[in-house]
């Protein structure tokens, strides 16, 4: 698993230990940042879910100007950790230990909008429409971000929540990758 491009490009990342957490594939992340990059002048970005950081660490490589990475793993807190330490991107990350829920309530609180959303959440505890739609109803999302959802191809996930539109999907085997952003 490796930094895919921007300024930390070729950088080894840390996988989380054990087989709690699955990486996104390096051809998966770079498929993801082709289609909404490929590279970025500042932004705010959420990584839920985060396992090893991957998603949020190419992000900062290709220019967002922060990440707030969240898990409620503690071995993957630690490995976001070590990743962000090797890239040397701790002055633009925030990394917290809780769960999707307790930590989109703590997002509200601070009155965040963001950029970018990654949500990766485990395939057996498939949650995301639920995240959509809290999303969308906090108004957590600014009126040009995008949201990435990875899920299990056998997930379809609706076309239009709230006013968050689906803009892409694709398949990658079992893996799939859906993409919102706000209807104009």
């Amino acid at each position: 698993m490796r930094v895919v491009s921007g300024t930390q490009k070729g950088k080894i990342l840390k996988a989380v230990p054990g087989s709690s957490t699955r990486p996104t594939t390096d051809k998966v992340k770079e498929a993801i940042f082709n289609i909404i990059g490929p590279y970025f002048e500042g932004g705010l970005g959420l990584d839920l879910f985060a396992g090893s950081g991957g998603l949020g660490i190419e992000a900062l490589s290709r220019g967002a100007e922060k990440v707030i990475f969240v898990d409620r793993d503690g071995k993957a807190i630690q490995t976001i950790h070590d990743n962000v330490k090797i890239c040397e991107l701790e002055d633009q990350s925030e990394i917290f230990r809780n769960d999707a829920e307790r930590a989109l309530k703590a997002i509200v609180k601070r009155e965040l909008a963001f950029e970018f959303i990654f949500l990766d959440p485990p395939y057996k505890k498939q949650q995301l429409l639920k995240l959509l739609e809290r999303i969308h109803e906090e108004e957590l999302l600014v009126s040009e971000g995008t949201i990435v959802c990875e899920h299990s191809s056998d997930i379809e996930l609706p076309s239009i929540v709230g006013n968050l539109v689906q803009r892409k999907y694709e398949r990658y085997g079992v893996i799939a990758i859906t993409i919102y952003g706000i209807d104009k």
